[in-house]
């Protein structure tokens, strides 16, 4: 079976791709994660943050005044808490580099144009093939509208995509008014690929201790549906590549995801939960499926089950919410059946 697959024009050898985690941290982790076999490698999100060189000032700002309410403290972490610095990141890519045969693709995590910028020259000099953002802005001020917070979405997709000559994909979150405008809008600029989606961690709170308490919790793949169903829709309409990073578990999910249009799937907590060598298993159980259904390459299955050929992709989404929603009944006994 040819697994082989193509994401932002590097040739990958299957479209199990190790996305950000934990497991980067280290340049151990990196070399375990190698060994295993993905056919890429993204690196931990290094955060706007650590590159910001007025760090202290940016610390007194996010604090300042919670000293009168103990609890609000919380919602921030002390600078100094980011375990992997600048200086370290770039050393990690270019030692992976060096040492593996495998794409590494560097991550960058912030909203704004600020010192970030110049560090992804930095990372595609430490040799990094690729380098993902990962916008992640959360509008509080009522006075910003929606046009103003995807402006500067693209004034820093632009800035950065002119900055350097490596391919840039974008992690996007789902909540846009039209997904499909702003991931046309950033093609344009020159994004090669987009990432759906970011997965936004919300923070619960501790009413004994009256702390903000962080929540972490991993996915399943109930969560592929979101970015199955975007992939599928963007395919064929927005020229560019497509990774689902959410849900994505068994060789089921991988397959869908190739289905619906990605070239390639992106996975962190499968590995986390039951270790590095479910990458192996995984394309092992691809290779079975392909065969019983007589799929000789992956290239077959892209976007087979996309809605490109749909004329109206929105009838035919307000189709399916109508069918799923009537198919919902109730037995003789009041229970729910569908």
């Amino acid at each position: 079976m040819n697994l082989s697959t193509r994401y932002l024009g590097l040739n990958l050898a299957h479209p199990l791709v190790a996305s950000a985690s934990p497991l980067t941290k280290t340049y151990e982790g990196i070399m375990k994660l190698a060994q295993a076999g993905p056919s890429a490698i993204v690196m931990h999100s290094l955060f706007e943050e650590q590159l910001n060189e007025a760090s202290n000032e940016l610390d007194h700002y996010m604090s300042y005044g919670t000293e009168s309410f103990g609890e609000a403290l919380t919602y921030f972490p002390e600078i100094d808490s980011f375990d992997v610095g600048p200086e370290l990141y770039l050393e990690h890519i270019s030692k992976a580099k060096n040492n593996t045969d495998i794409p590494i693709i560097g991550s960058l995590n912030g909203s704004s144009q600020g010192g970030w910028i110049n560090f992804a020259k930095m990372i595609e000099e430490a040799g990094a093939d690729a380098l993902e953002l990962n916008l992640y802005h959360i509008p509080t001020d009522p006075m910003v509208d929606s046009s103003d917070v995807e402006a500067m979405y693209l004034d820093t997709v632009r800035d950065v995509v002119d900055s350097i000559m490596i391919p840039v994909s974008v992690k996007l979150g789902p909540f846009f008014s039209s997904i499909p405008n702003i991931c046309m809008k950033m093609s344009k600029l020159g994004v090669k690929g987009f990432v759906l989606f970011n997965r936004f961690y919300q923070p619960d709170i501790d009413i004994e201790h009256l702390e903000v308490a962080p929540n972490l919790t991993l996915s399943t793949s109930d969560d592929l549906r979101l970015p199955l169903r975007w992939v599928a829709i963007l395919f064929g309409r927005i020229k560019a590549d497509f990774a689902i990073s959410s849900g994505v578990h068994n060789a089921n999910d991988v397959l869908k995801g190739m289905m619906a249009g990605a070239n390639i799937t992106m996975m962190t907590a499968e590995l986390l939960k039951y270790g590095v060598e479910r990458i192996d298993s995984i394309k092992q159980e691809m290779e079975l499926w392909m065969e019983e259904h007589e799929y000789k390459s992956i290239q077959q299955m892209i976007g087979s089950m996309s809605q490109h050929r749909v004329e109206d992709p929105a009838t035919f989404e307000r189709a399916n919410y109508m069918k799923i929603l009537n198919s919902i009944k109730q037995d003789p006994t009041g229970k729910l059946i569908w």
